[in-house]
């Protein structure tokens, strides 16, 4: 790829920005005086049409076929629907249909750090998808969650194993019209959830340290995509409040260079820049987006603190066992996981939410999977994804 010269780089980021909304000053970025969640859309929407042009040669191909898994309104019986988790594993028809669904989301999705755990949530009544939860590694600083936790620094290098994020989170129509995304937000706290958790890493050991962990998932969080969040709000049932608000991200990230101007940026800083990446158990180059953006910014003559984009999202968090946060915090060893099949799961959330939202809002029945479709129509083809 042709490295573009600093200057014309400069240019082209400021224009990017620009272009998305947000004003530039002094070496900073002023975002929207009040950021509403229309606003919030706006800011991602060049992002999001990037990340849906890079998947086009991969998935169009296939739409046809992935369609047909998003069921119209009419195809869904509120007194029938029957959820089920699907573990997503690589190289299939589901990871296909997770990656498809992701690209229908607000913000761009990204695929996750380290340890990754991916599930479709499927309607066993009429096989179509309502929802998709994706699980990984947590970021290491983040200022609401440590100080919710209590944590020391040694306390959190040794125990944020027990932490997934998750980065991607949702249902989709007609079923979000139904609040399924409260749904899937309690069956990321399932058994089942964390049994899977439990199977793939039990007798693993840390990719950097080489530390086995015991392989116990004490503690789920994610962010809101736009601002403040509905899904979690009031999400309690027989006294267990499942997820907790703990505060604001700080408002910084990537997601304003992912929208065309970051391929130019990355090979600008492998050209320019070293990775502070040191240990060969990372292996060569940059760590992550982050990196190569903090690096390349300087270099071209921007400041590093255009990272902070002012955009902040509701953190959330929701401990999986009784005394999570002491096991968090070194103070035990041993969990007291509480009891919560999905079925159960399913079943409440049936009762409490979906069945007096189907009677009180019909909107959901209106809905025609093709205004799903991201492509014009072709004829579908089999998938071996």
């Amino acid at each position: 790829m042709k490295i573009l010269p600093a200057r014309v780089l400069r240019l082209k980021i400021v224009r990017s920005l620009r272009r998305q909304g947000f004003r530039v000053r002094r070496g900073r970025i002023l975002p929207p005086a009040a950021i509403t969640k229309a606003h919030c859309r706006y800011l991602h929407k060049m992002a999001v049409a990037k990340t849906i042009s890079l998947a086009k040669d991969q998935i169009r191909q296939y739409e046809g076929d992935l369609l047909q898994f998003i069921a119209n309104g009419w195809e869904v019986r509120p007194s029938a629907v029957r959820p089920a988790l699907q573990l997503v594993n690589p190289g299939t028809e589901e990871a296909l249909l997770f990656r498809y669904a992701c690209l229908h989301w607000s913000i761009p999705v990204s695929q996750g750090y380290g340890r990754r755990l991916r599930f479709l949530i499927k309607d066993q009544s009429n096989g179509k998808l309502i929802g998709i939860l994706g699980l990984g590694d947590p970021v290491y600083s983040m200022k609401a969650r440590d100080n919710w936790i209590g944590w020391t620094s040694e306390a959190k290098r040794r125990n944020l194993y027990h932490v997934l994020d998750a980065y991607v989170l949702g249902a989709v129509p007609p079923y979000s019209s139904l609040l399924c995304g409260k749904l899937v937000a309690l069956l990321a706290l399932s058994n089942e959830v964390r049994n899977v958790f439990r199977e793939k890493y039990t007798g693993a050991q840390s990719l950097i340290s080489g530390v086995q962990h015991p392989p116990y998932l004490v503690l789920l969080t994610t962010t809101s995509a736009l601002g403040r969040s509905s899904i979690y709000n009031r999400m309690k049932l027989n006294g267990r409040q499942f997820w907790t608000s703990v505060g604001y991200t700080q408002g910084s990230g990537e997601f304003h260079f992912s929208n065309g101007v970051y391929a130019d940026m990355r090979a600008f800083a492998e050209s320019k820049c070293d990775p502070s990446a040191k240990q060969a158990a990372w292996g060569k180059g940059f760590r992550n987006k982050r990196e190569v953006i903090k690096k390349c910014l300087p270099r071209v003559g921007l400041s590093s603190d255009l990272m902070y984009h002012g955009v902040q999202r509701e953190i959330f968090v929701a401990p999986l066992a009784e005394g999570a946060l002491s096991l968090l915090r070194g103070d035990v060893q041993l969990p007291c996981f509480w009891d919560s099949p999905a079925d159960q799961l399913s079943d409440a959330f049936l009762q409490r939410w979906l069945l007096p939202r189907a009677e009180r809002v019909l909107e959901f029945l209106e809905f025609d999977r093709e205004s799903y479709r991201l492509w014009p129509n072709r004829q579908g083809r089999g998938s071996n994804a």
